[in-house]
């Protein structure tokens, strides 16, 4: 999937389920560099790994963790409920595979439990990356361009 469908087929559709607050131009970058950079928004299964979705959760991980951290609960809570899934650990983890909806919805509250504001940059985006998805094997040499590509496809399906 190229990343201008993407932003317009899950990434915005994920945000309109979540509060206004949430949906701001920062988060479109973030979660499109964050999708690049885990998938390349190529595969849906992690190669060789336990991950799943673009943005490659895993089950005890990222799941687990949005659907029980406090700032995040009821966010995912009402998502599931608008996109009729249950707000369950097990079931979440096999909807993400194919539902980008909900997979980009969970992206999103993995950021929005950061202490820290969205980042609006390359170096701040890595930093909190690497923070929220802390990655076996990161690759820091492949952020700068996918962040850049990124940044180009928000502002150019949403000009500032």
């Amino acid at each position: 999937m190229n990343p201008t469908t993407f932003l317009s087929l899950a990434i915005d559709p994920a945000l309109q389920l979540l509060p206004g607050k949430m949906q701001r131009r920062e988060a479109r970058v973030m979660l499109l560099a964050i999708a690049l950079q885990e998938s390349r928004i190529q595969h849906r299964r992690q190669i060789r790994g336990p991950a799943r979705g673009y943005f490659q959760f895993e089950h005890g991980g990222g799941v687990a963790g949005v659907l029980r951290h406090p700032a995040t609960r009821p966010h995912i809570e009402q998502a599931c409920r608008d996109l009729d899934y249950p707000a369950d650990v097990d079931a979440c983890y096999i909807a993400i595979e194919h539902n980008d909806v909900l997979a980009a919805a969970f992206a999103r509250l993995n950021l929005w439990w950061l202490p820290t504001p969205l980042a609006d940059n390359e170096q701040d985006g890595w930093h909190q990356y690497l923070a929220a998805w802390r990655p076996g094997n990161p690759h820091p040499g492949t952020w700068p361009d996918l962040y850049r590509q990124a940044v180009m496809t928000v502002t150019n399906g949403c000009p500032t």
